[in-house]
C-alpha cells in the first residue's frame, strides 16, 4: 500500500484528507506540525506529501526545505486562497504542486494520483536506454540523472520531467498549458504560474545567467522551447 503523509495543524483537514485518500486505497500517515512531518518521513516509506504552509514548531516551507535535503518524493503544498507568495516560494524550494484551500476532494485525489503516477514512472525498474544530449546538457533516462557540462545536478521529479520534455523536443515551442498536460499527465488544473516557477527554478540550475538563458528560452505569447546547441 502506498503511504501518503498529510500534514496540517488543522486536524479536521487531515482527517478529511485521510477519508478521501483511504477510499482510493492509499495509507495516510498524519502529522500536525512541520517537525512531525520531517520525523514521519524519516521513519516511514513515504511516497507523497501533502504539506500545509502555516504550522507551529516548523512551518511547511521550512519542513519542505529540510525534507528536500535527503528525499525527492513529490510534495504538494496546501495553501490558503490569498497566500500567493507562499505558493511561489513553495515551488521555488522544491514543492511539485499546490492545492488551494478550501479544496475539492476530487481535485485532491486527482492531484495525488497524477503525482504518484509520474513519480512511479520515473522510478520504474523498466527503463529505456535513451540518452538525450543538447550542448552541455545530458539527460540519462535510464539512471534518471541530468548532467550539465559533465557535472550531475540535483533536480526534483517535476524538474526532471520538464527538462526531459524539452531535451526530447529541441526547437519545439510548448505552451505552459501543454507543458502542464504532458508533465503532470493530467488536464491543466494548475495555472501558468506553476509552470513559470518551475522553469525559473530549472534555469537557476542549468543556466550560467538565468536572466539570459541558453537552453530553455521564452517565445513570447506562445510558451517555451529548448534551443538547439
Amino acid at each position: 500500500m502506498i503511504n501518503i503523509l498529510a500534514c496540517d495543524d488543522d486536524r479536521d483537514i487531515v482527517k478529511a484528507i485521510k477519508i478521501y485518500l483511504s477510499t482510493e486505497g492509499f495509507n495516510v500517515i498524519e502529522a500536525n506540525t512541520g517537525k512531525e512531518a520531517v520525523e514521519a518521513v524519516e521513519k516511514n516509506d513515504i511516497k507523497l506529501i501533502l504539506m500545509d504552509v502555516m504550522m507551529p514548531e516548523m512551518n511547511g516551507i521550512e519542513a519542505t526545505m529540510k525534507i528536500r535535503e535527503k528525499y525527492n518524493m513529490p510534495i504538494i503544498m496546501l495553501t490558503a486562497k490569498d497566500e500567493y507568495s507562499d505558493k511561489i516560494l513553495g515551488l521555488q524550494i522544491g514543492a511539485d504542486d499546490y492545492i488551494t484551500k478550501p479544496f475539492n476532494p476530487i481535485e485532491v485525489v486527482a492531484r495525488v494520483k497524477s503525482q504518484i503516477r509520474r513519480f512511479t514512472q520515473l522510478g520504474s525498474e523498466i527503463q529505456n536506454d535513451d540518452v538525450y544530449i543538447n550542448g552541455g546538457l545530458k539527460v540519462d533516462d535510464k539512471s534518471k540523472t541530468i548532467l550539465l557540462d559533465g557535472e550531475q545536478i540535483s533536480v526534483t521529479p517535476t524538474e526532471y520531467a520538464i527538462i526531459k520534455l524539452f531535451v526530447q523536443n529541441p526547437g519545439e515551442v510548448i505552451s505552459p498549458k501543454e507543458i502542464y498536460r504532458r508533465v503532470w499527465n493530467d488536464d491543466p488544473f494548475g495555472t501558468e504560474n506553476t509552470v513559470l516557477v518551475h522553469i525559473r527554478h530549472i534555469r537557476e540550475k542549468i543556466e550560467i545567467d538565468p536572466s539570459n538563458p541558453r537552453y530553455i528560452v521564452a517565445v513570447w505569447g506562445h510558451g517555451y522551447k529548448m534551443e538547439k546547441r
